[in-house]
């Protein structure tokens, strides 16, 4: 029989919400023993509260993360000795706008084979919810940190959007947000459309779209809070 990699979603708030994790994950995974994680600590509190009854004691944590090398994940694979495994994402899906690809694409060709396990995508949900494009999209990931940099791609997405008609996509870490707001703001065609979707399945949940003449009369409080900004101009 192959050989197993399960791709386990994470909640994507920090507070742990299970709603968002279906019902027939836990029956699923509950016989792996073995987990690829980006933070052991946190991997274990998420199975913990999923999975009452595992036994931690009993479970591998190896790390995969963008300082894992290639050469560790080849040796995951050859490690397993026959036992399935599972990538468990810090939050949300596994391998979208998080590490793993390069594991589950060696997976394949050693004839594993991979389950995809549903939950939230802060990608998918922003979208739906936004209003713009979901037939022609494009997810950029995080910003450069180098401000002409990423005034330069704030631009081409622009430019791009209205070109291909296609959503732009992209992040920062929650402490470049009001700055990433400022700029958005400060740079772009006033009838460029922007959804801003923050803390998405979290009780504090907003997402708003507006034109960029309408943000600049609105005040949104991004400190510290996990965010997407979709792009579209008109």
């Amino acid at each position: 029989m192959a050989k197993k990699l399960f791709l386990i979603p994470n909640t994507l708030s920090e507070e742990i919400v299970l709603s968002t994790i279906p019902s027939y994950i836990p029956e699923t995974i509950a016989h792996l023993r073995i987990f690829l994680v980006e933070e052991g600590k946190n991997a274990r509190r998420f199975l913990k509260k999923v999975l009452p009854q595992i036994p931690l004691q009993e479970c591998q944590f190896y790390p995969l993360n963008e300082h894992t090398s290639s050469q560790e994940i080849a040796q995951y694979l050859e490690q397993s000795q026959g036992n399935d495994m599972g990538i468990i994402s810090e939050a949300g899906c596994p391998c979208v706008a998080d590490p793993g690809s390069e594991l589950v694409l060696l997976a394949h060709q050693k004839s594993w084979q991979v389950i995809p396990l549903i939950g939230a995508s802060s990608i998918m949900l922003a979208l739906m919810a936004s209003g713009l494009n979901g037939q022609q999209f494009a997810f950029h990931g995080y910003l450069p940190h180098d401000k002409e940099l990423r005034k330069k791609k704030i631009r081409e997405f622009e430019r791009v959007s209205f070109q291909e008609k296609q959503t732009q996509i992209f992040m920062e870490p929650p402490y470049r947000n009001e700055s990433l707001m400022s700029e958005l703001l400060s740079l772009c065609d006033p009838r460029t459309l922007l959804c801003v979707a923050v803390d998405l399945t979290a009780p504090t949940e907003t997402v708003r779209t507006l034109k960029i003449a309408d943000w600049k009369k609105e005040k949104i409080d991004l400190r510290k809070r996990p965010a997407l900004f979709l792009m579209q101009k008109q």
